[in-house]
Formats: structure tokens, sequence, C-alpha cells
């Protein structure tokens, strides 16, 4: 028996802005993670993302669990980024009415 050398598919790719997808699809492995840590069966994430197959759910949670300090920097990263523009949009267009102003309302009533 011969001993070939096994190659393994990296079932993530970056996209231009820098977002790592399931290979093949749009879905955020972001998103991947998340529903796994929330419990969430391989079965349910496709269910709740039809572009996924089984399959690619499988090897997006194998290479998280293999990648997981990384894969857990980036998604802390982007969480970062996402408060960042959050809070520009925020400041730029804030809401007509306060949580204070609602609050007082419901109290009112």
């Amino acid at each position: 028996m011969t001993d070939a050398p096994l190659t393994e598919i990296i079932p993530i790719y970056t996209d231009a802005d820098g977002r790592m997808r399931v290979s093949n699809t749009r879905v955020l492995l972001d998103l991947v993670v998340y529903a796994y840590h929330q419990g969430e069966t391989p079965e349910h994430i496709i269910q709740m993302y039809p572009t996924l197959s089984l399959d690619q759910v499988y090897l997006a949670i194998g290479y998280y669990l293999r990648h997981r300090e990384t894969v857990d920097a980036y998604i802390q990263q982007m969480e970062i980024e996402a408060k960042q523009i959050q809070d520009q949009i925020e400041t730029q267009y804030p809401p007509p009415v306060t949580r204070a102003e609602l609050l007082a309302r419901v109290q009112v009533h």
C-alpha cells in the first residue's frame, strides 16, 4: 500500500472586503460559527442558510475547530468594525426620539 499525501480543501475563502465566507456561497463563516456556538446542529444550520450543503457546514465547523484562535480573532475584529460603523451612522443620523423619551411615553400611558 502506498502512502498518498492527503490534501485538504480549505472550505473558506476571503472575499474582496476581507470577510470570510463558506466556499462557493456568500454565507459568512461568522454566521455558521455563531449558530454552532448557539448549539444548532449542522442539519438545522442548512435550514437557516439553504445555500449551504451539509458537507459545507461540517467542513466550515471543522475549519473553525482547527483554527479557533485565528477565527475567533477575526470574528472579534469584525464585531469591532461593525460597532464603529454603527457608531458613525448613529452620530450622522441620530434617532428622532431618544430611548429616555420612549420610556417616558410608555410610563405616561
